[in-house]
């Protein structure tokens, strides 16, 4: 809890008052890591009752229904590209058009490394494969998502780091890339409630990067729109569409756009989507013909069932999901503000949707994530938002509130500001 004798900046205090500060931190301390706790923050998953949501997925198809209004047979082999519902239902997800995507297994990361591979083993629309370069850049606006920035490092690319605005990517310096390295393939971009930062792309920038003009004719922005309807207010922001933007702009093949229900359903057997330009997803769908024979259309047919084929009752249902976890994030904020606001030591993000928070405090995050971790409390490794898991100024800490029950997510913020004042305390006194 925040001391009565704390009326400053940590940095402001007399020595033997910071000594006397710390000390007090380390026995509240010592009695965290006496109660042996055991709690994870360390990803951002649905909690067990955001999941118990979506259990009349379970039973929702009765057993004489597997076909599409069509006639088709869910049961059997066909259609690549998704049930022609399921491309009308989940295009307004990314608000495009039925024919501009294609609907995937459960994983939208697993959809990103195909893209991305396939531009690797037979490039983009003709170009030299990626893989046949004798160097390939993909730049990584930071902090960012850590399972983005390792695929392209698995698949041997060099990342840039891209510094984060609050409006977005800093596109003076993207655009300058772009304009003058013809390695520079790609960029990742989370538009909606970006991970960690939750900042939300202006329409200035979006507008902008539909504009991109790169000196790689193959260059693409990977548009992971992970976030678009997990809003935490009731009016949430509305925002640019990039592919009808690029469009306007004569620049359609610039971008593939991403989404998926893995936090809206079930993670572990939901639907992705991808849309792009008609040349882009034409050229996928002949990849992808000698990749699958289709993805699983019992599963696209029972989301259609479980929301009645109204895309209404999909935003009906993120605000159940609301109403159990922005209380979550008011517990990480509300002790923060509590108990870090006055010292001076740090800032963190105030989301209006998504799944995280991120906290930033210099030169401490690798330290406090160590105490946490000694007291009981596993968070997101120090570093993991920076491309090779180096933050260069070891400050930022992903926060993820969701899975925790509330009592446990309070306890483990207790120890999470008790580990910041210490982590602080100590880099003052030297």
């Amino acid at each position: 809890m925040k001391s009565d004798v704390v009326v400053m900046k940590l940095s402001e205090m007399k020595k033997e008052n910071l000594e006397q500060f710390l000390a007090d931190c380390k026995a509240e301390y010592a009695e965290f890591q006496a109660e042996n706790l055991k709690l994870d923050m360390s990803r951002g998953k649905p909690s067990p009752k955001q999941l118990d949501l979506s259990m009349d997925l379970m039973d929702c198809l009765k057993r004489d229904d597997y076909k599409t209004e069509n006639g088709l047979d869910c049961r059997n082999y066909g259609v690549l590209d998704g049930i022609p519902e399921a491309k009308e239902f989940f295009s307004k997800m990314l608000g495009v058009t039925p024919e501009e995507t294609i609907v995937f297994g459960n994983s939208s990361l697993n959809v990103m490394y195909w893209v991305m591979s396939v531009a690797m083993t037979n490039g983009v629309l003709g170009s030299k494969p990626w893989g046949q370069l004798p160097k390939v850049k993909f730049l990584c606006p930071v902090p960012g998502y850590d399972r983005h920035f390792a695929v392209s490092e698995y698949l041997g690319m060099e990342l840039v780091n891209i510094p984060m605005n609050e409006d977005g990517p800093d596109m003076d310096i993207v655009e300058k890339l772009v304009a003058e390295d013809d390695s520079i393939k790609g960029i990742w971009c989370v538009p909606m409630y970006s991970n960690p930062g939750g900042v939300v792309y202006s329409d200035e920038v979006v507008k902008r990067f539909a504009a991109l003009k790169p000196k790689a004719e193959d260059f693409r922005i990977f548009w992971d729109n992970a976030y678009c309807v997990h809003h935490l207010v009731d009016n949430p922001p509305v925002q640019a569409n990039l592919l009808e933007e690029a469009k306007k702009a004569g620049n359609e093949d610039i971008c593939y756009m991403f989404a998926s229900t893995s936090k809206i359903t079930f993670p572990g057997t939901g639907i992705s989507i991808m849309a792009a330009s008609e040349k882009n997803l034409a050229s996928l769908k002949k990849a992808l013909g000698f990749a699958t024979i289709g993805f699983d259309k019992i599963n696209q047919l029972r989301h259609l069932r479980f929301f009645d084929g109204k895309f209404e009752n999909l935003i009906e249902h993120m605000k159940k999901h609301k109403e159990l976890i922005a209380p979550k994030f008011a517990i990480v904020e509300n002790t923060l503000e509590r108990e870090l606001a006055d010292l001076g030591i740090a800032n963190w993000s105030d989301p209006k949707g998504g799944y995280f928070i991120s906290f930033n405090q210099k030169g401490c995050a690798k330290k406090i994530v160590s105490l946490c971790k000694e007291a009981g409390v596993v968070l997101t490794g120090a570093g993991a938002s920076f491309p090779y898991g180096k933050d260069p100024e070891d400050e930022n800490i992903r926060l993820s509130p969701t899975f925790p029950t509330e009592e446990e997510l309070q306890k483990a913020m207790n120890v999470f500001v008790c580990s910041a004042k210490i982590a602080a305390a100590e880099k003052l006194l030297g």
